[in-house]
């Protein structure tokens, strides 16, 4: 009697093994990274690797799948659509916008007709998924697009003196307030002639109605607003901005009486010495803000339950670049790419994970370093993504 318990408890727990063996036997968490050539590598190279960012898998850091792309598109930056079928591909080179269907394996980019673009950078997508917004910083103008036929629908562009749109990356839309905000940045030919505003514009009619300066130096002080990103759920509406040059965040809060945002900086980067403020994310709480500074590379941990005075728990040292970042679907690891624009002491080439339960870095990822190419952004894939903000 007491064998045949045994027994049958044996036989349940080689039962429950062999259910759970396959799920750690195959442990993973994907992503897409897309890649260049470092400078001076020849033949010149670009395509977008799908990468294993799991620390617990036999993978880890390995290239799973490698999709060519032309090594004359120095491909940017790659944000999914709403529901996460398509991704868009955005580029400095030739072409301004490619579109691969997610749905479909193998993933082949198109090459999307945007003759009024030229250097684009950063695209958003409204609540409905029919409609996209794209920053072209060489051409000064925001392309507005059917995100189902992936046409372009109008361009939204403007020379005003008090409302104007010039050298736009960063771009975040806030369909409750009806309002999109854009940031004047740099001459993409030089990084020269930096801006100091942000444009809000009308989401719904794409007129441009007014430009908020974010520099208390005077003008021109320089100071190169690159990414806002609207918190979400925020109330009242709340967008938080990088100026790249003037290593300040700033935010942008709506005021519902004069329907416009009031601007105020919270955090100087310069005063932990840090520089080249980029990219912005939240925790899926939105409690947490992460930043990375390119020069040094760090990753910038925030609190923020209370929105208007961030308070910084920790700076993590990455490698000089650190750009786009990705959390895991557990929210235990921040994901940082380390390479901004090819440039000197900003394009390490390494991927770093960083465990944010203990606020240390994890491991280091150099896959693409050791081929002599730099990753210039990464997102997860799709089963994984969960970033609402961008």
């Amino acid at each position: 009697m007491k064998t045949t318990k045994i027994m049958k408890a044996a036989r349940s727990a080689l039962a429950c093994a062999a259910l759970l063996s396959p799920v750690l036997a195959y442990a993973e968490i994907l992503a897409m990274a897309n890649y260049e050539s470092k400078p001076g590598q020849t033949p010149r190279k670009e395509g977008i690797a799908i990468i294993d960012v799991d620390p617990a898998s036999k993978n880890f850091g390995k290239i799973l799948n490698d999709i060519p792309l032309p090594d004359d598109l120095v491909a940017h930056h790659i944000f999914y659509n709403k529901d996460l079928s398509k991704a868009y591909i955005t580029s400095l080179g030739n072409g301004a916008l490619h579109v691969m269907d997610m749905t479909h394996v193998p993933y082949h980019p198109k090459k999307i007709d945007v003759p009024d673009c030229k250097v684009a950078e950063d695209v958003v997508f409204s609540k409905d998924n029919k409609t996209w917004y794209m920053t072209c910083m060489g051409s000064s103008n925001v392309i507005v697009g059917d995100a189902k036929t992936d046409k372009q629908i109008k361009m939204i562009a403007a020379d005003a003196k008090d409302a104007f749109i010039r050298y736009p990356h960063g771009i975040s839309i806030n369909e409750d307030i009806d309002r999109i905000i854009a940031t004047s940045t740099v001459r993409p030919s030089d990084l020269g002639d930096a801006g100091e505003t942000v444009t809000v514009i009308e989401a719904s009619s794409g007129k441009v109605l007014s430009s908020h300066k974010l520099s208390d130096k005077p003008s021109p002080s320089g100071s190169a607003p690159v990414e806002a990103v609207f918190l979400p759920g925020s109330n009242p509406p709340t967008a938080y901005i990088n100026t790249m040059f003037g290593g300040g965040l700033w935010i942008g809060t709506w005021n519902a009486g004069n329907k416009n945002f009031d601007f105020q900086q919270v955090f100087d980067f310069n005063a932990v010495k840090q520089g080249v403020p980029l990219e912005i994310y939240f925790s899926d709480e939105n409690d947490r803000m992460y930043i990375t500074t390119a020069n040094p590379g760090y990753l910038n941990i925030f609190d923020i339950n209370d929105k208007h005075k961030p308070s910084l728990i920790k700076a993590i040292p990455t490698a000089g670049g650190a750009h786009h970042v990705v959390i895991t679907p557990n929210q235990q690891y921040a994901i940082v790419q380390n390479s901004f624009l090819n440039l000197p002491d900003m394009s390490d080439g390494s991927i770093t994970v960083i465990n944010l339960k203990k606020l240390e870095v994890k491991a280091t990822i150099n896959t693409f370093k050791k081929q002599g190419l730099n990753p210039n952004c990464i997102i997860l894939m799709p089963k994984w993504h969960h970033d609402t903000a961008h």
